[in-house]
C-alpha cells in the first residue's frame, strides 16, 4: 500500500463507496482495503475487478485481505457454536469487533495506513481525550449498536465518514460523481446467511450426529406451557430454531397467542406462555465493553437489546464485570447471545455487552 494514512474498508456497496469518495474529495491521502471473507467466485472476482477500476479512477491504491480463513473461525463458528448451546447470536456486531476493526485493521496498519474507515452509520470522536462512539444522524439507519463490542483502542483508529449522512442521500450523492457501486443490492441481514435462512443454513453446516465436533442440532422435543404442571401444548422442531420473545411459527393452537419464554437444554423443551408472561424487568449482559468509564455514567441509562428498539431507560449496576439493567418498564425478553449497548441521553455508546439472560417477569403495559 502506497503512503496513504487512511485506509478505507471498500465492500462493493454504496456506502463504503460513498465514504471513500468522500475522503478522496476533501484531499485526504486515501488507499481502499478489500476484505475477501469468503472463497472466490466468478461473481465476486468480477465485483473485486470492478472496485479496482473506480479506485484506479479516483487515484486511490486498492488492495485485497484475504480475511477467508479467520472470518469462518471468528465469526461464521462462533454464530454456529452459539445456535448448538441455545443462544441467539449477533454476528455482525462480533465482525466489528474481531474482522473489520480487528484483522482488518491490523492489515491496514501493517500496509501503512494511520486508521480506516468505513461506510458505518455512526459517529467517532474525542470525548474527555479519550475516543468516543455516538449514534449516526439517520435515526433509521444508525449502526452504533453494532460497534458497541469494539473495543476503546480500536476505536481510536476508525473513521466513519457518513456520520452526518441520512441513507436515502446516498444514490444521489454517488450518482453525482458518476459512480456505479458494483453490488447494487442492499446487504442481506447477515452477509453470510443466503436468501437471510439462518434456519436452512445451519442445517447444511451444523455438526450431525456421529460428528467428531462436541455439538450438533438437536431434534424435535415437547413444548411446554408455563406453569407447575408444564403442560405439554405441542413439539418444537429443534430448539435452535426459536428465540425469547418469538410468537409466530410454534404451530401450537391455543385458546391465546402463546410467546417463547424460554428454552430448557437439559430437557430438549421449548417453554412457552401468554403475552403477559413474555416480558422481562431485567437484563444481564457480560463480557463488557467500557467504552465510558462507569464513575461517569448517569443513574438512568438508555438501553436498547435489539436494533430494531428504540432505547430504554434503566438503572444500572455492575456486579464481578456483568452490567445488570434494571427496565424501568418491563420489556419483550431480550435473547441471550444478542448484544445489549447502553447510551446515555446524547447518544454516546457508554458500553456494549453480549446478554446472559434476561429473567421471566410480566407485563403491566
Amino acid at each position: 500500500m502506497p503512503a496513504g494514512r487512511v485506509a478505507v474498508a471498500v465492500s462493493g456497496g454504496m456506502d463504503s463507496l460513498l465514504a471513500l469518495a468522500l475522503l478522496a474529495d476533501a484531499g485526504q491521502a486515501v488507499c481502499a482495503v478489500h476484505g475477501i471473507f469468503f472463497p472466490q467466485t466468478e461473481a465476486t472476482r468480477r465485483r473485486s475487478e470492478a472496485l479496482a477500476a473506480l479506485c484506479h479512477r479516483l487515484g486511490v491504491a486498492f488492495v485485497e485481505a484475504d480475511l477467508v480463513t479467520a472470518f469462518r473461525e471468528r465469526v461464521i463458528q462462533p454464530f454456529i457454536d452459539d445456535y448448538l448451546h441455545g443462544r441467539t447470536p449477533n454476528p455482525c456486531a462480533g465482525c466489528n469487533a474481531r474482522i473489520k476493526f480487528g484483522l482488518l485493521l491490523d492489515h491496514a496498519l501493517a500496509a501503512g495506513a494511520d486508521v480506516l474507515a468505513t461506510g458505518h452509520y455512526a459517529r467517532q470522536g474525542m470525548d474527555a481525550g479519550r475516543p468516543c462512539l455516538r449514534k449516526g444522524a439517520d435515526p433509521a439507519k444508525d449502526q452504533s449498536y453494532f460497534l458497541s463490542l469494539v473495543p476503546l483502542d480500536r476505536l481510536a483508529r476508525a473513521r466513519f465518514p457518513l456520520d452526518g449522512w441520512r441513507k436515502a442521500d446516498v444514490p444521489a450523492a454517488l450518482a453525482a460523481r458518476g459512480l456505479t457501486p458494483p453490488e447494487s443490492r442492499e446487504s442481506q441481514e447477515i452477509c453470510f446467511i443466503p436468501d437471510d435462512d439462518y434456519r436452512a443454513f445451519l442445517r447444511a453446516n451444523a455438526p450431525r450426529p456421529g460428528d467428531s465436533q462436541g455439538g450438533r442440532l438437536g431434534g424435535p422435543g415437547p413444548i411446554l406451557l408455563e406453569g407447575p404442571e408444564r403442560i405439554r401444548v405441542g413439539t418444537h422442531q429443534g430448539l435452535w430454531a426459536y428465540t425469547p420473545g418469538q410468537r409466530r411459527g410454534l404451530g401450537v393452537a391455543h385458546s391465546e397467542p402463546l410467546f417463547v419464554l424460554g428454552k430448557d437444554q437439559r430437557g430438549n423443551a421449548l417453554l412457552v406462555g401468554p403475552r403477559e408472561s413474555s416480558f422481562s424487568p431485567r437484563c444481564v449482559a457480560a463480557a463488557c465493553n467500557l467504552l465510558v468509564p462507569c464513575e461517569e455514567w448517569p443513574e438512568v441509562i438508555l438501553a436498547r437489546t435489539r436494533y430494531r428498539q428504540v432505547e430504554q431507560p434503566a438503572r444500572w449496576r455492575m456486579e464481578q464485570g456483568r452490567l445488570i439493567l434494571d427496565f424501568q418498564t418491563p420489556q419483550p425478553l431480550p435473547a441471550p447471545g444478542q448484544v445489549a449497548a447502553v447510551y446515555d441521553a446524547q447518544g454516546r455508546v457508554l458500553a456494549g455487552g453480549v446478554i446472559e439472560e434476561s429473567p421471566q417477569g410480566g407485563c403491566n403495559a
